[in-house]
């Protein structure tokens, strides 16, 4: 394929100038020649190319390991804060984004306002939903799974696995290898880094074990571990679910305004995610059930006004601070059945209606 380069660029600060050569060792901009893709090497023809310099070997991509669904808002709380709300200006910015993203993959589905994104990890992904809902996007976000592929050649099912490697002080190494053990992780190796009294531990560790480790590993030594991973190769399939988070949600009994009376008999099952006055809906998950399963809670009732005297009218009970939930963090605790609802300033996880799980847990 033959070219003519039109214009000719070089940074120059924290902007660019057009020059009319440049040097070895410069980098550069180009403009005139059009379907270039990372890994390609562009040679001069001149004296029929023979002053060419020979093409560098071509870089190989590394391939998606993790997707999510990425689609409309369809929240009660919808259309309130974002500017780009409907699926045909999702899709253009997805479609857009594959243009300088090389390493995402973008999929319409079944459903025409969902799209199935593919990228090299959780962080990948949150990235560039984190960019969207900055621009002013409002998204609804599914969990992240993995994806697996079959051996070509022994036609098993293989899932990607992941070198990870932690520096922890010594004290918190048992639980950080509690952790390892828990998602079906390898030991490699584990050692003490010089003189700092910081440890060392190397696992391989199945992606679907990574996901929602970071959290839960920062807990475990109080904020101090250091996380590095990188993809490490695709190998045959574990058997069986690896263990996520061991608590269920509480969701919101009604629609309506978090009150402190609701928020007082709710804090007592558990920690919350939302304070007083906000907005919340049917299905909504507003907080960290103390126990395993789901369990609902009414936390927008008021409290019943009577001209009747009570000896406990002058006690109070203080209401405790919400849990502040990051984008990582809030994709990262969504399971199978539950959705993220993202808008400029909020961050909201509710049930999938469409799952057709309906929580067992109590009325309160």
């Amino acid at each position: 394929k033959t070219g003519r380069v039109s214009k000719l660029f070089v940074f120059d600060n924290l902007g660019q100038k057009e020059v009319e050569e440049a040097g070895a060792g410069d980098i550069i901009m180009f403009a005139g020649i059009d379907d270039i893709e990372i890994g390609d090497t562009l040679i001069t023809n001149e004296n029929n190319g023979n002053d060419a310099a020979e093409p560098l070997p071509p870089i190989a991509v590394e391939q998606p390991t993790v997707r999510m669904t990425i689609g409309v808002n369809k929240s009660p709380l919808a259309g309130r804060e974002g500017k780009f709300l409907t699926s045909r200006m999702i899709r253009d910015r997805l479609f857009k984004e594959l243009d300088r993203n090389v390493a995402l993959n973008v999929e319409e589905t079944e459903s025409a306002d969902r799209y199935m994104v593919s990228g090299r990890g959780q962080l990948h992904l949150t990235v560039l939903i984190e960019t969207m809902r900055r621009e002013g996007f409002e998204l609804e976000v599914g969990p992240p799974t993995v994806i697996y592929k079959d051996n070509e050649e022994t036609g098993a099912k293989e899932e990607p696995w992941e070198s990870v490697e932690v520096r922890v002080p010594e004290e918190y190494v048992g639980g950080v290898v509690d952790l390892f053990n828990m998602r079906k992780g390898e030991l490699q190796d584990m050692g003490i880094e010089g003189d700092e009294g910081m440890s060392i531990v190397k696992y391989l560790v199945p992606t679907r074990g990574m996901l929602g480790l970071r959290s839960a590993m920062l807990s475990a030594t109080r904020g101090t571990a250091i996380i590095d991973s990188v993809f490490d190769s695709y190998r045959p399939a574990i058997k069986g679910a690896i263990q996520a988070r061991d608590k269920g949600s509480l969701l919101s009994f009604a629609d309506g305004s978090i009150t402190s009376f609701g928020m007082e008999g709710a804090q007592t099952r558990g920690k919350l995610m939302s304070g007083v006055g906000a907005d919340v809906y049917k299905g909504m998950i507003i907080g960290i059930h103390q126990r395993p399963g789901d369990l609902e809670v009414n936390v927008c009732k008021t409290k019943a006004l009577t001209n009747m005297r009570s000896a406990t009218k002058g006690i109070t009970t203080g209401i405790t601070a919400p849990i502040e939930m990051s984008l990582d963090a809030c994709v990262e605790y969504i399971a199978a059945d539950e959705l993220l609802e993202i808008t400029p300033t909020q961050f909201r996880m509710a049930k999938n209606p469409e799952m057709g799980k309906k929580s067992k847990g109590r009325g309160m």
